[in-house]
């Protein structure tokens, strides 16, 4: 017996990528729904070899299913999550809404995939931001060994996770650059992102930093372990996928870097390649599509008593959205609902 799932923005970047997801894991559903705003109504989309089209949002009733992957933004999660929970239906949400709500668990099942099981206080399982994602996947084999004192992460962040417009700006921007006539004035993002970088992700504090960078803070905090101290620079890089991060690592304990590299080898969700050699690491292009967090470049930091440096690459639409999901959503199958 398997389970009835709605995934909930199914038209977007990563609704799609959740749909995709669930097939190739080959998640035991019975059946499922794909849903969308009004003006997507009927759009197709494909699930496996299936082809579904998108029902109403709106009026879309949550009794009898169990689960719901949300991909919608914050504001429209507000006025659905609550709608499908009271009806009896887990919500697995993509967005911040809930990531701070101390009654809704923050969940990366490789890291703390107990914690699915406070999901009955609101009936709501919030999905971390898609940098935060990847990092702590990393961090919590090397924390659980030496204990983390400190860490200082700048990322890459690519395009997508800004949505479909701002990879359509990037590739707008990208042929102006060869074509002058052409318009290229930066809509999604403050300055131009083609050939450039912005070191902006998110609505600035008041201490300076971006909420971008506070989520990271935050959220390795409530998933790994409150002690940990971190500060993130977040960079918006002109990449279409993928998110890469150099993490810095202070330590309580002495580790050392090829103990680092044996624990991170075995480590779920990881895969190292980490050859010091031209070529030897991962870059964004390559992980595109790949369920792994990738790790390379890790080498002991000579400047402090306790610490590694790290290269960290993923595929933001998948470990850092959809795929962290569909985890979510196996790891409460397994552990509480238990149908599939």
């Amino acid at each position: 017996m398997g389970y009835r799932i709605a995934v909930v923005g199914a038209t977007g970047n990563v609704g799609r990528e959740m749909l995709n997801i669930l097939a190739e894991r080959h998640f035991p559903v019975d059946e499922i729904a794909a849903l969308a705003s009004r003006r997507s109504l009927g759009t197709e989309v494909s699930f496996g070899d299936e082809t579904l089209k998108t029902q109403d949002l709106d009026t879309f009733d949550f009794t009898g299913w169990d689960m719901a992957l949300f991909a919608i933004g914050s504001d429209a999660t507000k006025k659905y999550a609550p709608k499908a929970a009271g009806a009896g239906c887990v919500v697995i949400d993509n967005s911040s809404l809930y990531r701070y709500d101390p009654d809704v668990p923050l969940v990366v099942p490789e890291c703390n995939a107990q914690a699915v099981e406070g999901y009955a206080k609101k009936n709501i399982i919030a999905n971390p931001n898609c940098s935060t994602a990847q990092m702590v996947v990393a961090l919590k084999p090397l924390h659980d060994r030496a204990t983390i004192k400190r860490v200082v992460v700048s990322t890459y962040q690519s395009v997508s996770g800004s949505g479909k417009e701002a990879i359509d700006e990037l590739w707008d921007q990208t042929k102006a650059v060869y074509n002058p006539t052409d318009d290229y004035e930066p809509k999604v993002y403050p300055k131009q992102i083609a050939f450039n970088v912005i070191p902006h992700i998110d609505v600035f504090l008041e201490d300076g930093s971006t909420k971008e960078e506070w989520k990271m803070v935050a959220e390795t905090k409530k998933i790994v372990d409150p002690a940990i101290k971190v500060t993130a620079t977040c960079v918006r890089v002109p990449v279409f996928v993928g998110h890469a991060e150099a993490v810095n690592i202070e330590f309580e304990d002495h580790l050392d870097e090829a103990e680092a590299r044996d624990l991170l080898r075995e480590a779920p969700g990881l895969m190292v390649v980490d050859k010091r050699e031209d070529g030897g690491y991962v870059t964004p292009v390559e992980c595109v599509g790949d369920f792994a967090t990738f790790i390379s470049r890790i080498r002991q930091d000579s400047t402090i008593d306790n610490g590694l440096n790290l290269w960290c690459v993923s595929d933001n639409l998948r470990k850092g959205a959809a795929l962290n999901a569909v985890q979510i959503a196996e790891t409460l199958g397994q552990r509480v609902l238990k149908k599939g």
